[in-house]
């Protein structure tokens, strides 16, 4: 069309100039319309009128209107012309700043005030507005649907990516050769220690579990240009070795791991312990050896988080509750349940996978008349991504060798080898890596502190209840922000009920991951009840501290729920039933059942019966020695490498070039 009006000439140019503009305002609304009707990638054209807005910029103008705000705003204003003299007259008004433009891209960079957007849009040149986002290297599908992109550079000065943290592994030995564990952008390896506990004689990884499990943790994403990056990149790594080849321990040897901690925490700054392991809770936490043992670590100053286990539901199909695994049955523990994220960024197809086992703990003790008294706690404590995930693979591990589908085939090099994996046992590691996050960004929060902000920020997911979801998935995004407001003068001298954030003004509870914005679960499990109420972040609770339980200040009188006035303080509302959620606040949604059903030590429960959807583990059922067992053993191992059957994450061949950009 430009060409023929160059051929023209200037006298008919002059003598037609009228009906050209008109004609030319035609063909330039036409060619407009049809630039956005583009193809949909199978040969149609998607008819309609596009709005030359992206989606999230929609929605922030939609929200600043209903707000009155006008804040400025930073876009990407794409032509498919060149501008004509009006567009150009308002590009030097209305407080529009041009801060770049790409003449081989028809493109300019603008900020300007949020109520000229569609003002913009409406001139046929423009073709489309976005926002100028931030550009990141390509991250892992874990890190960003996680939250953990969110904060890599959250606070100026600090680069949050678990920096002089140690995170003990303890687990079946890690391969050291692994490129995933070099300090970035060096030969420095961030294993600092390894000990064998097995009698094997090695701490490196013939099982393959435990070098994906510290990958998960804090592998630092130099294959695939970070596709399979870990939460806490550069963390330092202790590989506690109790596992042996065939991937079996004893509680001996766990309880060897856990005393060496104990000793030597200190001396590598070991802040959070991951436990991806287990075994059939049958004695009451008060007195199971491994929940005594990683008590004292709790109460040490030292995060412990567990597995939530893999036997979610029987050879039926059908759901199964009561099969939260020791040590994740301790309430001192932050225990794990899996989530399933579908391959997606996005958390809005997020849900619970069916293996992940639920709660309640069924531990139990017996009194010496023979009765049965059973925890019952609400577990687990918090949900993870945990189904077909990918991380480091050691060499010729067992695993992959027994089941050959493992192998992801990312790079023929050994160490630049990653595989897939499925189960709590890998959720498990992303909420440790997690912790190490908030603790970098304030040192002086408590694990108590550190469990309560990761429930008090998960994500509700819709449809599950709290014994199979706890306070929610894991949102790194809000627990970060939030740990990062907490007081650093907080003491065991701390008054109940003195200020718990630096700031006056609690921040919004929400988070916005993979451009989905979702409100904060705002609410904690404690023990047999969960808790709400702004004053959990706004005021210091005697149960962060160390050396008592979360559950510490709930007291059960004549059936009602009361809070103790010493470890709790008013403004906290104590919930009276478990509910599915409904996809919102922690409380909201259907009846499931009563917190009193819990509270009651096992009397309702201890025959078995239905809870609501599913089959509850009754005395001794699956936890037997014998082929029950064995039964309950094997139906975890196909959890783990098998998963749910859904999409898998994305799959990225390695190049061979490092990725150090994280």
């Amino acid at each position: 069309m430009k060409s023929r009006r160059r051929s023209r000439s200037l006298t008919w140019l002059v003598t037609c100039s009228l009906v050209l503009s008109l004609l030319g305002g035609i063909l330039l609304d036409d060619r407009a319309q049809a630039s956005g009707n583009r193809g949909n990638g199978n040969g149609n054209v998607n008819v309609g009128h596009v709005d030359k807005l992206t989606p999230s910029l929609r929605a922030k103008l939609t929200r600043s209107n209903s707000s009155q705000g006008n804040d400025d705003v930073k876009v990407i204003l794409q032509l498919n012309d060149k501008p004509s003299v009006q567009l150009k007259a308002l590009l030097r008004s209305n407080g529009i700043k041009i801060k770049g433009q790409f003449a081989n891209l028809d493109a300019f960079a603008l900020q300007m005030p949020q109520s000229v957007a569609d003002s913009l849009a409406a001139f046929p040149e423009v073709e489309f507005l976005s926002y100028d986002d931030d550009v990141r290297t390509l991250a892992g599908h874990v890190s960003e649907t996680t939250g953990a992109d969110n904060v890599r550079s959250m606070f100026p000065g600090l680069a949050l990516d678990g920096t002089g943290i140690g995170i003990a592994i303890v687990d079946s030995g890690i391969y050291p050769d692994h490129i995933s564990f070099l300090a970035s952008g060096t030969n420095r390896s961030r294993i600092v220690k390894s000990v064998d506990f097995t009698g094997e004689g090695r701490t490196d990884d013939p099982y393959g579990h435990g070098t994906f499990v510290a990958s998960a943790a804090a592998g630092n994403g130099a294959v695939s240009h970070g596709k399979y990056i870990g939460i806490a990149p550069n963390a330092n790594i202790l590989n506690l070795r109790v596992l042996n080849s065939q991937g079996l321990g004893t509680v001996s040897s766990v309880l060897d791991a856990v005393n060496w901690l104990l000793s030597n925490r200190s001396l590598y700054n070991v802040r959070v312990v991951n436990m991806s392991l287990g075994m059939p809770a049958v004695n009451s936490y008060r007195y199971d050896p491994l929940c005594l043992a990683v008590r004292k670590l709790v109460d040490s100053g030292v995060v412990v988080v567990a597995a939530a286990g893999n036997n979610g539901k029987n050879s039926l199909g059908q759901k199964v509750y009561g099969q939260i695994h020791s040590p994740g049955v301790d309430p001192s523990v932050i225990t794990v349940g899996a989530v399933d994220s579908h391959g997606s960024d996005t958390r809005t197809d997020d849900n619970i996978a069916s293996y992940s086992s639920r709660g309640p703990t069924r531990s139990y003790y017996t009194d010496e008349n023979g009765a049965k008294h059973y925890d019952n706690l609400i577990k687990p404590d918090i949900a993870a991504p945990g189904n077909k995930l990918v991380f480091a693979e050691s060499p010729n591990n067992l695993l992959c060798q027994e089941n050959p589908s493992l192998a992801t085939n990312v790079s023929p090099i050994d160490n630049r080898a990653e595989m897939k994996l499925s189960g709590t046992s890998v959720a498990s590691p992303l909420v440790a890596g997690a912790a190490a996050l908030m603790l970098q960004a304030n040192p002086s929060l408590t694990p108590n502190l550190v469990k309560a902000l990761l429930m008090y920020t998960a994500q509700q997911l819709p449809n599950a209840n709290m014994l199979e979801q706890g306070a929610g998935e894991l949102n790194i995004d809000g627990a970060v922000r939030l740990a990062r407001l907490v007081r650093t003068d907080l003491s065991s001298s701390t008054l109940l009920g003195a200020p718990l954030l630096g700031s006056l003004t609690p921040p919004i509870p929400q988070s916005t991951i993979g451009n989905y914005t979702f409100t904060w679960s705002q609410g904690l499990i404690l023990g047999g009840t969960y808790a709400t109420g702004t004053t959990l972040i706004t005021q210091y609770q005697g149960i962060y501290g160390q050396g008592v339980l979360l559950s510490d200040g709930v007291l059960l009188s004549n059936g009602v729920l009361l809070s103790d006035g010493v470890l709790l303080s008013d403004g906290v509302l104590l919930g009276d039933t478990i509910v599915t959620s409904n996809g919102t606040t922690m409380g909201t949604g259907a009846y499931f059942c009563a917190t009193g059903v819990l509270l009651s030590d096992g009397v309702l429960l201890s025959d078995g019966v239905l809870l609501g959807d599913g089959v509850l583990l009754s005395d001794g059922v699956l936890l037997s020695d014998g082929v029950l067992l064995s039964d309950a053993v094997l139906q975890a191992y196909s959890a783990m490498i098998g998963g749910d059957a859904t999409d898998a994450m994305e799959i990225e061949v390695d190049t061979g070039t490092e990725y150090t950009g994280y």
